[in-house]
């Protein structure tokens, strides 16, 4: 053990919660409570009752990633409320799970509500009996008893609470039931000061005794807690045992190095097989089966969205509905057009434009507000109404899938899939949203199990996964041509998976690992499928608006100072080497700059082209580098780096495979 001493790292505090206010006024309070929990819990459900706060909810484990904060006023004393991101135990494998263990190890929660499924208690006892150990005041707040009861299950929560030392609360987060008794438990706090809940055999019972008799410092976990996950090797333990007390730290190594030679097995192991033994023995003395379990069409629903001879036609007809007609033509087409066509074209640009004019007579500033690539002709136009109303009618149309339940069984369905390509099915999310828009599903990519799988999923978005907007233009003009819309289809879902499953083999990591919990299908709530949009039409205006102001600029930048024409050259023997006209350069510089923009252009190209040369311009606009509001996310996210390499090796495959669909037509003499 001492020659590992040296592996650890200080407790790195950057990685604590990065919150954000999302409740009422402007009361800040230092006292606080944690929310915590496995994902698919109704946590942030809860969270919501609590505060009052329009918080994203959340059938699918990872979507929250930062850290929610609201506030609440129990009788005379002010608490926040943090909404930590999801975990199954104290020893993380997220990031996610990292950033919540931390939430509670460094900031000690005067409160932690932890909340779990009614229905899967044994399976999330584990955690609860770890969070008791901290010495934290834990309240067990177990919710969805409305979907227990519908199942014949009952709770006994009172012997419950004496099983695991703390407080017990019945939930029923969807309609509020029990929220008053968690108030009335915080104000009148009752547990035993520290309550043992796991037994260990006499060896590791021995050296945990051992550990706590070294241990002189306060930490906000109970010693005996810190003592076990300095046992099972958590790094975040180590590092603050070895910074608040190194003269301790040596003892407490050997220790641990003659536990494990006197066990003979893996440590953590033994440790986490008692944890679960007894979690399964307090679950059959507390669960009782009341009476037989009534058959569900939701059941049965389920069922048939997971197996895949039913799931796929599933699948490809929510695709078609949600994605295709509801986004691609009525968001895409219909709103698109009254926007940008009606609103932007006819009143509020020219009426800007005219202003501007007025105002200056430097060329300059106008091109730079009012150019082809202006400010207001690109960046607001763009933005607000070409893509907003796109990511809009996709957020709503997300949020109902998402309040249903869907996401999570479509995350079952392609899990196996995924594994090939170096993915897990949690992989859905970003997928499922670069859809909508590239640049917001890479950003989700940070809810990725390890490094690798963010690295491949940012890849693959950059690479073959079109956004509604390109994708609704490359379907209006490759639907005259039934053979080129299947060859794109091909070549692009082919491009998908054989790139995904290479760069699993090439790149080192460990392969992905999937669990998860399956919520209960509902009825999607109005209320609910509109929080959802608006906080995500929110977080769209805030975090990603900016980049096209910025893409404004640089554009802008560009031309001034005379680069343009110097990339249209440099790219015209390429569209050559594809067998296009010069003249195409056009569309694939501005589909770096606007993805529809380059569709666009290729679309008015369309009497210009023979079929072959608009499926050849389809698949390499498709597979082309990413917009450069996407490109600046995958800086941030990925780092310079890995970005260029991506930029780099996509804009290299896209043109390969331009000049093999261009020779395979010309050899063969395919007519399309």
């Amino acid at each position: 053990m001492e020659t590992k001493a040296k592996q650890y790292k200080k407790p790195d505090k950057s990685i604590s919660p990065s919150c954000h206010n999302t409740g009422t006024g402007n009361i800040q309070s230092e006292r606080w409570i944690a929310l915590t929990g496995q994902p698919n819990v109704g946590k942030s459900l809860l969270f919501n009752r609590l505060t009052g706060s329009m918080v994203t909810v959340s059938n699918y484990p990872g979507t929250t990633v930062a850290v929610d904060r609201g506030q609440l006023v129990i009788g005379n004393e002010k608490y926040d409320i943090w909404d930590l991101p999801g975990m199954y135990s104290l020893l993380p494998i997220t990031e996610e799970e990292r950033v919540a263990k931390l939430s509670l190890l460094l900031n000690k929660p005067d409160f932690v509500l932890h909340v779990v499924d009614a229905r899967n208690l044994k399976r999330m006892l584990p955690l609860a009996m770890e969070l008791s150990e901290t010495g934290l005041r834990v309240i067990l707040v177990v919710n969805m008893m409305d979907e227990a009861e519908k199942e014949g299950i009952s709770l006994d929560t009172h012997k419950l609470s004496r099983e695991t030392g703390i407080p017990v609360v019945s939930t029923v987060a969807v309609t509020g039931k029990g929220i008053n008794q968690i108030l009335k438990h915080i104000l009148n706090y009752q547990r035993d000061n520290h309550h043992e809940v796991i037994p260990f055999e006499e060896t590791i019972e021995e050296s945990l005794g051992d550990i706590q008799d070294l241990l002189s410092k306060k930490y906000s976990f109970h010693k005996r807690s810190l003592a076990q996950l300095l046992m099972q090797d958590d790094q975040d333990a180590h590092s603050l045992v070895m910074d608040r007390e190194p003269g301790s730290y040596e003892a407490i190594g050997t220790i641990i190095k003659h536990t494990r030679k006197e066990i003979k097995e893996s440590l953590l192991y033994q440790m986490k097989i008692r944890l679960h033994e007894e979690a399964e023995r307090i679950s059959d003395e507390v669960t009782y089966q009341v009476k037989k379990k009534r058959f569900r069409l939701g059941e049965k629903l389920s069922t048939l969205m997971t197996r895949p001879v039913t799931g796929v036609p599933i699948m490809l007809l929510i695709l078609y509905l949600v994605f295709y007609q509801f986004v691609g033509v009525f968001g895409a087409g219909t709103i698109v057009d009254f926007i940008e066509g009606k609103l932007f074209g006819e009143y509020i640009n020219p009426a800007i434009a005219e202003g501007v004019r007025n105002l200056t007579s430097s060329e300059a500033i106008r091109q730079l507000i009012i150019g082809d690539y202006g400010l207001i002709t690109l960046g607001f136009t763009y933005a607000l109404a070409i893509i907003l109303p796109v990511v809009g009618t996709f957020f709503l149309a997300f949020s109902i899938i998402e309040d249903t339940g869907y996401l999570p069984r479509l995350s079952l369905l392609i899990d196996r899939i995924f594994k090939k390509i170096g993915l897990s099915g949690r992989a859905v999310i970003p997928m499922v949203l670069g859809l909508g828009c590239d640049t917001m599903a890479t950003i989700t990519t940070r809810t990725q199990e390890t490094k690798r799988e963010r690295v491949i999923a940012t890849l693959l978005l950059a690479l073959a996964i079109p956004c509604s907007a390109q994708l609704g233009v490359i379907f209006a003009l490759l639907a005259p041509f039934p053979k080129a819309l299947l060859i794109w289809t091909v070549v692009i879902t082919g491009n998908f998976l054989l790139v995904g499953f290479l760069v699993s083999k090439i790149l080192p990591g460990k392969k992905p690992t999937f669990f998860m919990e399956l919520p209960p299908l509902r009825t999607p709530k109005i209320s609910n499928v509109l929080a959802k949009t608006y906080a995500r039409i929110i977080w769209y205006l805030k975090e990603v608006f900016p980049l096209f102001i910025i893409a404004s600029v640089v554009i802008w930048l560009l031309q001034i100072t005379g680069v343009f024409p110097y990339i249209l050259q440099a790219l015209e023997p390429l569209v050559n080497s594809i067998g296009l006209p010069e003249s195409t350069s056009d569309v694939f510089l501005f589909g770096f700059f606007r993805r529809d923009y380059g569709a666009a252009g290729l679309y008015d190209m369309k009497e210009m082209l023979s079929a072959g040369q608009l499926t050849i311009a389809a698949v390499v606009l498709t597979l082309f580098v990413p917009c450069i509001a996407q490109l600046m996310v995958m800086f941030k996210e990925r780092g310079t780096k890995t970005a260029i390499s991506i930029f780099l090796f996509v804009l290299v495959l896209a043109f390969s495979m331009g000049w093999l669909l261009n020779f395979v037509f010309n050899a063969f003499n395919i007519m399309l």
